[in-house]
């Protein structure tokens, strides 16, 4: 007669990573459970959900109550809510730019500081001037007021930036500096969309000259690509 084979005593070799896991687990929770503000009856809402625990008999199934908003998760947080809703603007800004992105004249993209429409500034102001070119810019920057006034950038803060080349300016001229120079274009694009509309009181103007590069100054298509304003809807970790 074959002698049944005995099996080993103990517990399996992959217990003691299951058992580490679960240690790991408890720990995480409990750290959630004590940095969080939950009232007593909220406290006997979630031990009614596990065996054994709380004053029901275990097992029950939560109904929709008060516990209900405990279910938020993190997609459904303000924040990222706010960041959806940036990507949407992103996204029309494209759709509604085409014409000049094409042109070259209006360039969108995102990044660190939050979403940014850049305007050519040869495309909008006369050269080493400050004063917009209407006829050139009044389509742009109209469209720039309805996407800035839209509901998914409702609250939202905006910075003009003024950006130029490293070209000095002429001092017999009406700009002492770049510095003055890129401020009063930054200036006179916020005075322009809030004809159209625009609170004045969500804007942020700066000029920050030629100090902020985006391409070499020693070739005339990089000064020309330097000389611009952005228009920065600004993120949430930027306000």
């Amino acid at each position: 007669m074959q002698k049944k084979k005995k099996c080993d005593e103990g517990a399996p070799d992959y217990m003691l990573t299951y058992g580490d896991m679960v240690t790991l687990l408890l720990t995480f929770f409990v750290m959630m459970f004590t940095t969080a503000t939950i009232d007593g009856y909220q406290l006997r809402l979630i031990l009614s959900a596990f065996p054994g625990l709380g004053s029901r008999e275990g097992g029950n199934t939560l109904s929709v109550g008060r516990l209900a908003e405990l279910g938020n998760t993190v997609m459904s947080l303000p924040s990222m809510e706010r960041g959806r809703a940036l990507d949407q603007a992103r996204k029309k800004a494209i759709s509604a730019f085409q014409p000049e992105i094409r042109a070259k004249t209006v360039r969108v993209k995102q990044d660190e500081r939050g979403l940014v429409i850049t305007l050519a500034a040869d495309a909008f102001f006369r050269s080493a001037s400050a004063e917009l070119n209407i006829e050139a810019a009044r389509e742009t920057l109209i469209k720039l007021s309805n996407l800035l006034t839209s509901p998914e950038l409702e609250g939202r803060k905006i910075r003009i930036e003024g950006h130029t080349d490293d070209v000095p300016t002429d001092p017999a001229g009406p700009w002492p500096s770049n510095w003055e120079l890129s401020s009063a274009r930054a200036i006179n694009v916020l005075h322009f969309l809030s004809d159209y509309g625009v609170d004045e009181n969500h804007f942020q103007v700066m000029g920050l000259a030629d100090t902020v590069p985006l391409a070499d100054n020693s070739t005339p298509e990089g000064r020309a690509y330097n000389r611009r304003i952005d228009i920065v809807i600004l993120s949430e970790g930027h306000l």
